[in-house]
């Protein structure tokens, strides 16, 4: 009796882990440059005496979907779509350098150029600054150049930090959404490059996510009828013995 309870209960808590992710990913289908997470199952040995024979299935996420979204041309020069498996850096919250594709791009008033969330785009010295009152332009090498209104005069002030994971410096997702390499900063890589005015979407398909979910509920339902099963024959069997 107790096997079909850890089989059940271990099965409906791996699916609600299941939806959570799939939840997240189709809350991202609109995101720029987000890539999906994946999921699988591992099981885990439960710890204890008496329990060597049982096990818990957990659900994990070992890693994401690197395939690249759809990129769409949006006119804004603001905008870069980094191309191939090239990431752009930032700056996280926590002052480490993290990696996005997200590559709609902003300027603060004190002249940041910044990601749409607010987090500093490094460049190759460090976050970049631009003079006020000027129009930007990106080159496909990812230099940033501002043209002053008043002069006409056109200088380059930063380059975008772009950085090409490999099989040896992998990237990983963290908590706050954005990728890092387990071993330290990436250096820049001078051959990636970037498409202006345009922008990367997510590689999320909303309608495979959705089709996952309800797969998901529906296994979900099925271990909590295993559940109510188990519960129906201890009450049997429960009465059987109080008759003896």
């Amino acid at each position: 009796m107790d096997r079909m309870i850890y089989l059940s209960m271990s099965g409906a808590k791996a699916m609600m882990q299941r939806q959570d992710t799939l939840a997240n990913n189709l809350a991202n289908v609109s995101t720029p440059g987000f890539r999906a997470e994946l999921q699988a199952f591992r099981a885990v040995p439960v710890q204890g005496s008496g329990a060597s024979t049982r096990v818990y299935t957990l659900e994990t996420t070992p890693g994401f979907d690197a395939t690249p979204g759809v990129i769409t041309n949006t006119g804004r020069n603001l905008d870069v779509a980094v191309k191939g498996n090239s990431w752009l850096s930032v700056q996280a919250l926590d002052g480490t350098e993290a990696y996005t594709r997200g590559g709609a791009l902003d300027l603060t008033s004190e002249g940041a150029l910044v990601t749409r969330s607010g987090l500093p785009v490094m460049g190759d010295g460090g976050p970049i600054q631009v003079p006020a009152n000027s129009e930007i332009s990106i080159a496909p090498d990812g230099t940033i150049s501002a043209k002053n209104g008043a002069t006409g005069k056109t200088t380059a002030v930063g380059k975008l930090k772009l950085v090409t994971p490999t099989d040896e410096t992998p990237l990983e997702r963290g908590a706050d959404g954005l990728f890092r390499a387990p071993e330290g900063d990436l250096p820049a890589d001078a051959t990636a490059r970037v498409q202006d005015g345009a922008l990367e979407g997510s590689n999320v398909s909303a309608v495979e996510t959705m089709v996952s979910m309800i797969t998901a509920a529906r296994q979900f339902e099925a271990q909590m009828k295993m559940l109510q099963t188990a519960e129906g024959d201890e009450k049997a069997a429960a009465q059987l013995l109080s008759m003896s």
